[in-house]
């Protein structure tokens, strides 16, 4: 599923490629991937033009010459964005396609159709409405302390929680958990002073990593805990070699936490 150093990638791309430019028509290939009714889309879209971008959490803002009027984008499982000259075969799975005036089209690919774009008039109404609480790259240290300290569930499931801070998904929480020494059943109001500002630090240092590599798990430093998943890209043969900490070198450890899998260290990361 694309987290939310994926959902940046794809901001910026849009933001090379996409803005100014104004939009003669929108095609779509399945209604069921609109959250707002196809007619009103057009009437919307049809001559205005993309201006700006808002990315919270895993969710993409594009905002156009109408204050007004918003594109909301979700990525879903497999969701991505092609940007492509009309005369060129439209890409595979781009089930929704505008057209702009210059020629070109930016298609937004539905793989498995769990994809949805659709229009809202403000977004931090649309934000409150849905629950989504403050990006996980713009949440100051004393909000995320605030956010967490009342919570009394395990410190993995919170920082899963969307509506605590926004974007984390599975295995960044277990590496921003490893970064910060932090064990993913400890509880969120038993947090030290200390650990709060390491886990608010390892927060950026892993998203930003994972921006900065463009979420290619392979290129990720070797200090981190995400190469003993077992991913497609695995730059390893021995892959069992890479079961164990690359701190400490003790193996390991595979749990289920709030009902997801989870990887920590046994040895530094101490309940």
């Amino acid at each position: 599923m694309p987290e939310l150093p994926e959902v940046e990638i794809r901001r910026q791309y849009l933001e090379t490629s996409s803005l100014h430019q104004p939009i003669n028509y929108i095609e779509v290939e399945d209604k069921k991937l609109l959250t707002t009714d196809y007619a009103t889309l057009l009437d919307k879209l049809t001559g205005r033009q993309f201006n700006s971008t808002q990315r919270i959490g895993k969710n993409l803002f594009v905002l156009t010459d109408d204050p007004n009027v918003i594109v909301h984008m979700h990525f879903g499982m497999t969701g991505d964005l092609e940007y492509y000259h009309a005369s060129l075969e439209r890409p595979r799975f781009a089930r929704i396609v505008f057209e702009f005036a210059n020629g070109f089209n930016l298609g937004f690919l539905c793989p498995r159709k769990f994809e949805r774009i659709g229009l809202i008039d403000n977004v931090e109404t649309f934000l409150q409405r849905k629950k989504i609480g403050p990006d996980g790259l713009a949440i100051s240290l004393v909000d995320l302390t605030e956010r967490i300290r009342r919570k009394k569930a395990f410190i993995k499931p919170i920082l899963l929680d969307q509506s605590v801070v926004a974007g984390l998904g599975n295995w960044i929480v277990d590496e921003v958990l490893f970064q910060a020494l932090i064990h993913p059943e400890q509880r969120g109001d038993t947090l030290t002073d200390s650990q709060m500002l390491h886990l608010h630090d390892a927060i950026y240092l892993v998203l930003q990593t994972a921006i900065r590599h463009e979420a290619t798990y392979r290129d990720f430093p070797a200090n981190f805990l995400i190469h003993v998943r077992e991913w497609d890209d695995s730059p390893y043969d021995d892959v069992e070699a890479h079961k164990f900490c690359p701190r400490c070198s003790t193996r390991i450890e595979r749990s289920v936490v709030g009902g997801r899998t989870t990887f920590f260290c046994p040895t530094e990361q101490i309940l």
